[in-house]
């Protein structure tokens, strides 16, 4: 093959240019061509939404979508499943470069442990503000006859009581067995028959016992203000907190305002 001539000045020129005009070529290519159909083929990355996925199936998720995540923190959500995303950066609908990675938070695989409180002998709201300060919810409530009206007889955990400082998941739920006010003592119900309205108040109220409806009621024989009948009757169980109905014969003196009156004949 013949040899390209330089012998003279003007055949080192040209070669020297076909030179210079390949590398302009060259850098011009790479600077206009190249590298923008680079960038505008990673800005066409729409970010996904990820919230609510778990995180487990993100890697097959974003592989088909030339992005990467990773991990950037972990915490706590009370009834949602370990392993959910929670949040994400960038957010979801932002646009990126291909391999861009997405830094999501997520909810703990374990739950961790806090210890149970003292919520025996608080009011139910009380309880109620304590078990959520320290991360646990309240379950159901179950109302049993106590003297306590609304105090807290004891604290459960999946069925069993539980006792102050054990460990248990945060987000648990703890149930309660608060006092009705009534008690679970009975005994006899009073007779009450033949007294004065004022006389069958005083007894029903020494009695723990609450009074109902006062009917107001003619008959012959009996003086006004005369209790002639009442129910529960006289020699029936009953127990501290229970209501008592009494009919009166017409009263001289009108009732107490505050009185559930009902007027009857018998």
């Amino acid at each position: 093959m013949d040899k390209i001539s330089t012998n003279s000045r003007k055949d080192l020129l040209i070669h020297i240019g076909i030179i210079l005009s390949i590398v302009a070529v060259m850098f011009l290519s790479f600077f206009f061509l190249y590298l923008p159909m680079r960038t505008n083929h990673g800005e066409a990355i729409t970010v996904p939404d990820l919230k609510n996925m778990n995180v487990e199936e993100l890697e097959d998720f974003l592989d088909s979508r030339d992005l990467r995540y990773e991990v950037s923190d972990c915490t706590f959500v009370a009834n949602v499943p370990p392993l959910t995303i929670i949040s994400q950066y960038p957010q979801a609908g932002s646009k990126v470069k291909e391999g861009r990675k997405i830094y999501v938070t997520v909810v703990y695989q374990t739950a961790p442990l806090v210890k149970m409180p003292q919520l025996t002998d608080m009011t139910q709201r009380s309880a109620q503000m304590r078990l959520k300060s320290v991360g646990l919810e309240l379950g159901t409530l179950k109302y049993i006859p106590d003297l306590a009206q609304g105090a807290v007889l004891k604290q459960l955990y999946q069925g069993s009581e539980i006792l102050p400082g054990q460990q248990i998941p945060k987000g648990s739920k703890i149930d309660l067995e608060i006092g009705d006010g009534l008690g679970t003592t009975t005994f006899n119900m009073p007779n009450l028959i033949g007294m004065s309205i004022e006389e069958a108040k005083f007894q029903i109220m020494g009695a723990g016992l609450k009074v109902g409806q006062i009917m107001v009621v003619d008959q012959e024989g009996a003086a006004p203000g005369t209790v002639v009948r009442q129910n529960p009757d006289s020699g029936n169980k009953t127990r501290i907190g229970d209501v008592i109905d009494l009919w009166v014969v017409n009263p001289q003196e009108e009732l107490p305002s505050d009185t559930n009156e009902e007027r009857q004949e018998i």
